[in-house]
């Protein structure tokens, strides 16, 4: 494994054009409370789906699904 040097400017070249959620999932991926959370929480979902209560406890907010976009819109454009 290399060696991170925190001091050096080269060591965050790689962050420079990431986005504030990228070094938000960042932090929350090594967050050893999140992972045993989603652990567990996978382990007791049915569907492997993320429950509101997760998402309301960690601050997640995900996109919605493309498809689910377009049925929400149908009724914007009128004859």
């Amino acid at each position: 494994m290399p060696e991170f040097d925190w001091r050096s400017p080269e060591s965050y070249k790689s962050l420079q054009d990431a986005e504030s959620t990228d070094i938000a999932w960042e932090c929350l991926r090594r967050n050893a409370d999140y992972r045993r959370d989603f652990e567990a929480m996978i382990a007791n979902s049915p569907d492997g789906e993320v429950t509101p209560e997760f998402r309301r406890r960690w601050g997640l907010c995900f996109r919605p699904c493309p498809a689910e976009v377009l049925r929400r819109a149908d009724n914007l454009l009128g004859a």
